[in-house]
């Protein structure tokens, strides 16, 4: 799966959400052509200019009233749902309807928003309005059979990316469980009731390409089960309020407002201050923030960093935040320098002492157990040593005195991150590299160990760690050095393995 992961990583999500929904437009217009869905396709190609051009013209007459910069991917994925959750018409009320739903989707983006990140899904808030003005209604046709399996794999793939897997089983269970068990109610078959519920019902859409939103999303994974079971619910339940029948698009809506009201959701300015040089290939990047920020050690922040020619990867990236908790004037990050790099990062390194970034999500459950006598293994390949810098200085900072091992695999010995103040907080380490540093007439620092070239196999850290059942495993890098070391460390005998992956890097 390392391979999908860096196929995946090297594509922004607005750019992979975006290229599904078209390759879904276009499966959809072929379908129709074929006489296989309910609508023709001037309905169809009448629908999606309106949700297109609505959406997008919104977006762009909003931005230069605020005097904002217009996000076009964002406001072309807004359209392209519309396209999929409205009645597709040819009358000219219908499209109208439609064009409501779409302006009011770009307005919610910048009137329906708190300190810098939008509350809503734009496309659901735009259905709710034209709904509750009773100038158009959902229709959910992308439901059908014809289009399901194409639903599916672009459900999966963004699902498997935002690594929300789990989450999405959570909200598929939940709402089919419940959506099953009414109409077995009814006298249905419960096989029949479930395939009804898959072709029928906007199950997979919702939660793949809405629901997942992460700019909607609460930061932490208990809050999002919560955010999918209260939508799944309400979606299931499929309640109505006096006429108003409450369909997918108000179960989605109130979800978010439960997941607002559960998350941070203050943006950051942050003033760039330095730039100190890792290794030949990796930076760390130090910002004053406007206003001290809340995280836990081993969390990420989320950059928004509007630039020109912006490539596939967009203008937001997240990034593992190696400062301390207590550290409240400062903000610090560690990243990869080396070609070719993403348009974001270029723009990133090239920032001026002075210039503005902002920091619109914090979130992450890549954290150390509260207790600080549970002995901990912590892994990391190459940059991946970033949210483990935090771990130690918050470690330092706290006072504790933790058992903890960090097996740190590297290229060369060139690319040791950190060494000094690894050698300084006196973290005990098991180096992996080409050859030893012994070889170069460099001495390791106190506590340091050469184990061996390569990533480490299951035998070395049986060696290198003998106790390693015992403690709690927790590994960073890239997806191939974390697959490895999950291997290694469950035949060495240990337990569940803590991830955090670094996608697109």
């Amino acid at each position: 799966m390392s391979g999908i992961d860096q196929l995946l990583g090297r594509i922004s999500m607005y750019r992979l959400t975006l290229s599904l929904l078209i390759l879904l437009t276009a499966v959809s217009l072929g379908f129709s052509a074929a006489g296989l869905l309910a609508f023709r396709p001037s309905e169809l190609t009448a629908t999606l200019a309106t949700a297109l051009v609505s959406t997008w013209g919104g977006t762009r007459i909003m931005a230069m009233i605020l005097r904002m910069r217009p996000h076009n991917e964002s406001a072309l994925i807004t359209g392209f749902i519309l396209f999929f959750i409205m009645f597709p018409t040819l009358d000219g009320p219908g499209l109208g309807g439609i064009a409501a739903a779409g302006l009011a989707a770009a307005a919610s983006k910048f009137l329906l928003a708190v300190r810098g990140r939008h509350i809503f899904n734009p496309a659901a808030a735009g259905a709710v309005v034209a709904t509750l003005l009773g100038l158009s209604a959902a229709g959910w046709w992308v439901a059908n059979p014809y289009l399901l399996p194409f639903v599916l794999f672009g459900t999966l793939v963004l699902l498997y990316r935002t690594r929300k897997l789990v989450m999405g089983a959570v909200f598929v269970a939940l709402s089919t469980g419940i959506l099953v068990a009414g109409l077995a109610s009814g006298g249905l078959a419960p096989l029949a009731a479930g395939q009804l519920v898959l072709v029928s019902y906007p199950v997979l859409f919702l939660i793949g390409f809405m629901l997942t939103e992460p700019l909607t999303l609460p930061p932490l994974r208990w809050q999002q089960f919560v955010t999918a079971a209260v939508v799944a619910v309400v979606f299931a339940a499929q309640p109505s309020l006096g006429p108003v029948f409450l369909g997918p698009e108000f179960a989605l809506v109130i979800g978010n407002a439960v997941a607002f009201l559960m998350g941070q959701r203050r943006s950051v300015r942050l003033r760039f201050t330095a730039r100190r040089d890792l290794t030949p290939t990796s930076s760390e990047l130090v910002f004053a923030p406007s206003h001290p920020v809340r995280f836990e050690a081993g969390q990420y922040m989320e950059l928004n960093l509007p630039h020109e020619r912006t490539d596939g990867r967009g203008s937001r990236r997240v990034f593992s935040i190696t400062s301390a908790p207590q550290d409240r004037d400062t903000l610090s990050f560690g990243l990869r320098v080396s070609e070719p790099g993403s348009s974001f990062k270029k723009a990133l390194l090239g920032l001026k002492s002075g210039a503005v970034v902002t920091g619109t999500l914090v979130g992450g459950d890549f954290r150390l157990p509260k207790d600080p006598s549970v002995p901990l293994l912590l892994a990391a390949g190459g940059i991946g040593i970033t949210p483990f810098i935090s771990q130690l200085r918050d470690v330092a900072r706290r006072g504790q005195d933790r058992d903890a091992v960090l097996v740190y695999a590297v290229r060369s010995t060139e690319e040791i991150a950190y060494r000094e103040e690894l050698a300084e907080l006196g973290t005990p380490v098991v180096l992996f590299a080409p050859h030893d540093p012994a070889d170069d007439g460099v001495h390791l620092p106190p506590r340091w160990r050469y184990a061996g070239a390569g990533y480490p196999s299951a035998d070395q850290l049986s060696a290198e760690v003998p106790d390693l059942p015992s403690r709690r495993v927790y590994v960073s890098g890239s997806p191939l050095i974390i697959s490895h070391l999950r291997a290694a460390v469950r035949k060495a005998g240990g337990g569940r393995v803590t991830t955090d992956a670094f996608l697109g890097y």
